[in-house]
């Protein structure tokens, strides 16, 4: 089957599972936009070209929001978070970074990823069955770290307390051409702050999004970019996977949330959108996006 239309078959699966919900995106449905300063510290300028990292200020985009392509969830009902963050570069283009508050996936192909969907029923009401689990363990042995990951998972207190994970690999291409692995990671500047399932169960919907509105009224929410530096033997392809948690950190920028933004709800948040200087890895997972984005923006816009 073509990458396009396993594609156009995991965004059918996601509505058969979750619904179809009109005007919204077919994963992290529920979710507010915000205007941001970037402020490169310029460490990474011998790692690669890429405009946005040389040291001085860029305007930029985020989006945080819940997993679930259900909009109707619960707060709790959704313990992975996002962030996704647009750069808007100097020659009218851009790029994104998109976190989770998951270090890895559960699917190592567009495949299994999308043969998963056609199986996890009780996805749809929300946390998945411990019995269903079971079951998916057993099929994709792969995919276990995750799947375990979802059912002991805490939500952070606050979007702004969140620690995001870009999940997939890129390399940094220098001046020479050299290319360095790396994975991205956003840290909050106030603490990581998680909220028990006692504590998550009595949030009402929407309360993750007056929290930060809240906290931005006051003034910006901050958070660090790292960049974690890959060596030979970790994997790139194989979003399933962490690499060592004592791998070199570089802090390469600081970025600002200062306002809401809602014309960014157009916004693709495409993570293979880079720029010079920056390239994708082989995980299949993280090309396959690039399509299964796509598809899922022309059926939102389709139905505004």
């Amino acid at each position: 089957m073509k990458k396009s239309q396993l594609a156009e078959t995991a965004i059918d699966r996601i509505e058969k599972v979750f619904g179809r919900h009109q005007g919204y995106r077919r994963a992290h449905a529920r979710g507010k936009s915000y205007r941001a300063r970037f402020t490169a510290t310029g460490s990474a300028s011998e790692l690669t070209t890429a405009s946005h990292l040389q040291k001085g200020e860029s305007r930029a985009f985020v989006r945080f929001s819940h997993f679930s392509p259900d909009p109707t969830w619960a707060d709790a009902m959704s313990p992975v978070k996002g962030m996704a963050v647009q750069f808007e570069l100097a020659n009218g283009e851009a790029t994104n970074i998109v976190g989770v508050t998951s270090p890895i996936f559960f699917a190592k192909t567009p495949e299994i990823f999308t043969e998963m969907l056609g199986v996890a029923k009780s996805f749809k009401k929300g946390k998945p069955s411990i019995t269903e689990l079971a079951g998916l363990l057993k099929d994709y042995p792969e995919s276990g770290a995750m799947l375990n990951n979802i059912r002991k998972m805490q939500a952070p207190a606050s979007f702004a307390t969140g620690q995001y994970n870009s999940v997939h690999a890129f390399y940094f291409i220098d001046l020479k051409g050299q290319r360095r692995p790396v994975k991205y990671l956003w840290e909050p500047e106030e603490a990581v702050e998680t909220l028990s399932p006692l504590d998550a169960v009595k949030l009402p919907v929407g309360s993750f999004e007056a929290d930060i509105e809240d906290r931005i009224a006051k003034g910006p929410v901050n958070f660090r970019l790292d960049v974690i530096l890959g060596q030979p033997e970790d994997p790139t392809d194989d979003p399933t996977k962490e690499w060592p948690d004592y791998r070199e950190k570089l802090t390469i920028g600081y970025l600002a949330i200062v306002e809401e933004a809602p014309e960014a709800d157009e916004i693709v948040f495409d993570p293979t959108l880079v720029t010079e200087g920056i390239a994708c890895s082989e995980d299949r997972i993280l090309n396959f996006r690039h399509d299964a984005y796509r598809i899922s923006h022309q059926r939102r816009m389709s139905e505004q």
